[in-house]
């Protein structure tokens, strides 16, 4: 059976097949000896996105990797993202170490100083860390979401894309479809605010193949 460490929209954790265009971590979230999850969903606020090949270093995934002069260790718990679209939507920003330049951007973007700052402003948005609850969507709120945000609409997520919405799945998007599909359900904002800034101001996320057609 596949780990658990494919991550939806909402930061949730699921055991899949498909592995998607970005890795990331929140910390050392399982036991390397039984590659189960440890029961804590973060042991760390830099909730990051990587690149899945960083100067072609491996590891074993969920196992016990060299940490350094701390000997074996976990060292960080790998998840898996469809694209950087969903990590975003999680919560998780682009990395400083293996994607510079992206998260760079999208610090300017955001308007946010520095790495710490964004990490702090993150955990008090993202659905799995915010002791807010959702906030709720009606119709007028849809056409001024930026491209790249994500949605709930009943019990689907959906991304928007040029004044449409695509329905997410782990292993990708499906046709887009119009807003009014959308308001036959309840909707919620997923993506977190300091994201949605970043993203109005012009940060472009990577997007799964699926949603190009």
């Amino acid at each position: 059976m596949p780990l658990q460490n494919r991550v939806a929209p909402d930061g949730s954790l699921h055991s899949r097949s498909e592995r998607g265009m970005f890795t990331g971590n929140r910390g050392v979230i399982h036991d390397p000896g039984t590659r189960a999850l440890s029961g804590r969903r973060w042991t760390t606020k830099a909730w990051i996105c990587c690149v899945l090949d960083h100067r072609g270093r491996k590891r074993d995934v969920w196992g016990r990797n060299f940490n350094g002069r701390n000997g074996p260790a976990a060292g960080w718990s790998e998840l898996f993202f469809c694209d950087e679209v969903t990590a975003l939507a999680a919560g998780h920003r682009p990395c400083f170490a293996c994607r510079r330049d992206d998260a760079s951007r999208f610090l300017a973007a955001s308007g946010i100083a520095n790495a710490n700052s964004a990490d702090i402003a993150l955990h008090g948005e993202r659905w799995l860390s915010s002791q807010q609850a959702p906030q709720r969507l009606s119709p007028i709120d849809l056409p001024g979401l930026p491209d790249g945000t994500m949605v709930r609409a009943g019990e689907r997520f959906h991304a928007i894309r040029g004044r449409k919405a695509l329905a997410w799945d782990f292993g990708g998007y499906q046709e887009p479809v119009g807003f009014g599909e959308l308001l036959r359900h309840p909707m919620v904002l997923v993506t977190p605010r300091s994201v949605i800034a970043a993203l109005r101001a012009g940060y472009k996320p990577a997007w799964h193949e699926t949603a190009m057609t």
